[in-house]
C-alpha cells in the first residue's frame, strides 16, 4: 500500500495560499518575502522528490503546475519524470505539456493508494488536501512551517467537524531564519 503525504509551506496561522507567487492572493509569494534563504531548510524537499512515487494534484494546482514545472528541468527533475494524477469533476482532458491521469473520486484516490509504489506526494491542492484528510487517506504530512501570519487565504486543515486525528511527530527541526519543519504520521 501506498502512503499519501500531504507537503505543504504553511504560515504559523495555517495559510498555504500563493506561497511561490501565484497571482490573485495579496500575500502572494509570502515564502520569499523578508525571510533569508537557506539550503538546509529546504533539504525536505529534495528529499521528497526522491522518494515519491508520483504526484497527486488537484485541479487548480495542476492548472497552475502545468505550464510551468515541466520548464524547471534542473529544479523538479524528479517530479517531471514521475506519474501524475490530478483529482478533479471538472477537468476535461489533461494538459498535453504535462500529461497526468485524471480521477473522478477519493475512491479512485483510495484504490490507487492500494496499488504498489513509492508515497503519493500531494503539493498545493488546498481542496484536494482537505477532502483526502477528511476522507482518513492520509498518511503523513511534511510541513515547512513560517514565521508569518497571513490571515486571510486557503487554509492547510478543512474546518470540518470529525472527531480528533492524532498526529506522531516524526522530524522536527527550527532554522535560524525562524523555518520550521515538522513531519507528522498519522496515528491509525
Amino acid at each position: 500500500m501506498r502512503q499519501i503525504i500531504v507537503t505543504a509551506f504553511v504560515s504559523l496561522d495555517g495559510v498555504m495560499e500563493a506561497p511561490g507567487g501565484e497571482p490573485g492572493y495579496r500575500n502572494t509569494g509570502w515564502t520569499f518575502k523578508d525571510i533569508e534563504f537557506l539550503p538546509e531548510a529546504y533539504e525536505i524537499k529534495d528529499r521528497e522528490q526522491e522518494e515519491a512515487g508520483a504526484l497527486l494534484l488537484g485541479r487548480v494546482s495542476y492548472e497552475a503546475f502545468a505550464p510551468v514545472w515541466p520548464k524547471m528541468t534542473e529544479e523538479f527533475a524528479g517530479y517531471n519524470s514521475k506519474p501524475r494524477y490530478v483529482v478533479s469533476t471538472t477537468l476535461k482532458e489533461q494538459d498535453e505539456r504535462w500529461p497526468a491521469t485524471i480521477l473522478r473520486s477519493l475512491d479512485e484516490v483510495a484504490a490507487l493508494k492500494e496499488t504498489e509504489g513509492g508515497p503519493l506526494s500531494v503539493h498545493g491542492s488546498a481542496t484536494l488536501g482537505h477532502a483526502l484528510a477528511d476522507a482518513g487517506l492520509v498518511d503523513r504530512y511534511h510541513l515547512l512551517v513560517f514565521p508569518k501570519l497571513l490571515g486571510a487565504g486557503k487554509r492547510l486543515f478543512s474546518d470540518a467537524d470529525k472527531d480528533a486525528v492524532q498526529l506522531d511527530l516524526a522530524e522536527h527541526e527550527v532554522y535560524r531564519n525562524g523555518i520550521q519543519k515538522q513531519v507528522f504520521d498519522v496515528v491509525r
